[in-house]
């Protein structure tokens, strides 16, 4: 009897030279059903300016133990971060045809087992953010003072009590090398007064809201110093029907 195995993630093997321009051509290389495109197109610009500028990953120090970790929580729509890891080299835009396909290793979800650079398999609405929480936690005890941890999160995701609870920790616990990236499109069943950055605030955290559409906002945002805290930055884009 023979098994079949998915076949291993093309990696690029010269340095990268797309750039933001070059985000929606590989985009359009994914087809099929389940794409999720709000889900997607509403991380973007926030994703590409993170890898761009902030984020100290990249296909050559994606196994190094002080390296800055990155988990998609907002894993349901990963069409654009299938797009910037192949713009930065971490995948081979070639593979980008394959999404979804039975044999694909770029599932509607994303496999951490399957694609370089990815660090948590995700999907399930409120994992990401207490997966992240853990990831500080370690790094912590470990000793490590540089990584940093960035998670993504959807704003729906808020309707799941975990993200509250992991909320409420890493205030209580000062994890000031944890922060979280909000992309509003007004998905969330529920809401409360002073939106999205108010829920964190009142927990501790540093907190800012932006336009998800402003690099140089984004930018700023994402570098602000927050002292003893975590920091989230909510990134508001157009809502998901318009």
């Amino acid at each position: 009897m023979t098994t079949s195995t998915r076949p291993a993630t093309p990696t690029a093997t010269t340095t990268p030279t797309a750039g933001f321009a070059d985000l929606p051509g590989l985009m359009a290389l994914m087809t099929g059903d389940e794409k999720h495109g709000p889900a997607a197109t509403s991380t973007l610009d926030a994703l590409w300016v993170l890898y761009d500028r902030v984020l100290r990953v990249s296909p050559a120090t994606a196994e190094e133990q002080d390296r800055d970790r990155f988990l998609l929580s907002k894993g349901h729509g990963p069409m654009a971060y299938y797009a910037v890891l192949a713009a930065k080299g971490f995948i081979a835009p070639e593979v980008l045809p394959s999404f979804g396909a039975y044999d694909s290793p770029l599932g509607h979800h994303p496999d951490r087992m399957l694609i370089p650079g990815v660090e948590i398999s995700s999907g399930s609405l409120g994992h990401g953010l207490p997966l992240g929480v853990g990831t500080a936690l370690g790094l912590r005890a470990q000793g490590l003072t540089d990584p940093v941890v960035w998670v993504l999160i959807g704003d729906a995701e808020f309707d799941e009590g975990s993200n509250h609870e992991a909320v409420a920790f890493a205030g209580a616990y000062g994890l000031d090398r944890l922060n979280v990236l909000v992309i509003d499109n007004s998905s969330a069943t529920h809401g409360w007064e002073g939106g999205i950055a108010a829920r964190f605030a009142v927990e501790g955290w540093s907190a800012e809201t932006v336009d998800g559409r402003d690099h140089e906002a984004l930018y700023a945002a994402y570098t602000a110093e927050h002292p003893g805290r975590p920091r989230v930055v909510v990134a508001r884009v157009e809502p998901k029907d318009s």
